[in-house]
C-alpha cells in the first residue's frame, strides 16, 4: 500500500523557512516583502483562494495587498493598476488571480506585469527562461509538484515520467521541470490514445488534466510516485482528484490526496517567490 504523501507538512516546512529569512530581511534592511493581489469580479472561488493567500501572507510576514475590481472593470483600467504596481517599489511581486471576465485578455494582463514581479511564472519571459534552463520565475503549482517528488526522496533521473494534462499553468512547465531533472518525460492529454499503457509505464505519475477519477487505480505501475494535481467537486460536494485514489494506493509506493496534496504547495510557492522578488531586487540594487 502506497504512502501517503503530505502536502501540509511539507508546506509547513518550507513556510518556516520563508518566515526565519523575511524576518532576516526586516533585521538587516528594514524590508516587509510586499505582494500585490489582483482581484476582477465576484467569483466566489477566487475570492476564497485570496483569502488564504493573505492569511499565508500574513503568517511568514508579507504584507498582501489587495485590489479588488469589479467585474464591469475595463482591460484598460485593470492594465492602469498592473503599470501603477510595477512601479510601486514597496510592491515585490504581482499575482493576478485568474480567470478574468470573459471581456479581458488575460494574456495581455499577464504580459504587462513585469517580469521581475511575475511571481506566477506565466510571463513569456518566465515561461522562456524555463525552456531554456534560465533562473527566472517559475509557475507555483509545478514547482510544489517537485518539492514532493523531493520530499519523498524521488530523484527524477532516468525514470519514466508522465504528465497527464498540458496546461500552460502545470502540464507543460512541470513536464519541463521533470526533463531539467533528467527525466524521460512524456506529455498525455484528453486526446492520448493510449492512456492507460502510458500511465502504466510511469515511475512518476502527474495527473492535472481536472477530470474526477479519470485515472484508474489499476493502471498505477507498482511502486509509482503519484501526483493528483486535479481539484473536482463531486456532485456530493466533495473534492475528488484526477486518479482513482482507494484503488491507486495499492498500488502506488508514494501517492498525494485530494485535498491536502499539492494544493497547500500551491500557496507555500507563492510565498517562496515572493521572497525570491525581493532578494533580487535587493541584488539589482547594490
Amino acid at each position: 500500500m502506497g504512502t501517503i504523501i503530505d502536502g501540509k507538512a511539507v508546506a509547513k516546512e518550507i513556510q518556516k523557512e520563508v518566515r526565519e529569512e523575511v524576518e532576516g530581511l526586516k533585521r538587516r534592511w528594514g524590508m516587509v516583502p510586499g505582494l500585490g493581489v489582483v482581484l476582477v469580479g465576484d467569483d466566489p472561488a477566487s475570492h476564497l483562494y485570496v483569502k488564504n493567500k493573505e492569511k499565508a501572507c500574513k503568517e511568514v510576514g508579507i504584507r498582501s495587498e489587495e485590489h479588488v475590481l469589479p467585474a464591469t472593470a475595463s482591460e484598460k483600467e485593470l492594465l492602469s493598476l498592473i503599470h501603477n504596481l510595477n512601479r510601486d517599489k514597496e510592491i515585490h511581486g504581482i499575482l493576478v488571480q485568474l480567470p478574468l471576465p470573459a471581456h479581458i485578455r488575460s494574456e495581455k494582463i499577464l504580459e504587462a506585469v513585469s517580469p521581475h514581479k511575475d511571481i506566477d511564472g506565466f510571463h513569456p519571459v518566465n515561461q522562456g527562461l524555463l525552456l531554456s534552463g534560465g533562473e527566472g520565475f517559475q509557475p507555483c503549482t509545478p514547482m510544489g509538484i517537485m518539492k514532493l517528488l523531493d520530499s519523498v526522496g524521488c530523484d527524477p533521473k532516468g525514470k519514466n515520467a508522465t504528465v497527464v494534462g498540458r496546461s500552460n499553468i502545470v502540464g507543460k512547465p512541470v513536464a519541463l521541470m521533470l526533463l531539467a531533472r533528467h527525466a524521460t518525460v512524456t506529455i498525455c492529454h484528453s486526446r492520448t490514445a493510449h492512456l492507460k499503457e502510458e500511465v502504466g509505464r510511469a515511475d512518476i505519475l502527474v495527473a492535472a488534466i481536472g477530470k474526477a477519477g479519470l485515472i484508474r487505480g489499476d493502471w498505477i505501475k507498482p511502486g509509482a510516485v503519484v501526483i493528483d494535481v486535479g481539484v473536482n467537486r463531486l456532485p456530493s460536494g466533495k473534492l475528488a482528484g484526477d486518479v482513482e485514489f482507494d484503488s491507486a494506493k495499492e498500488r502506488a509506493g508514494w501517492i498525494s490526496p485530494v485535498p491536502g496534496g499539492v494544493g497547500p504547495m500551491t500557496i507555500c510557492m507563492l510565498l517562496f517567490n515572493t521572497l525570491k522578488a525581493v532578494k533580487e531586487s535587493l541584488r539589482r540594487e547594490t
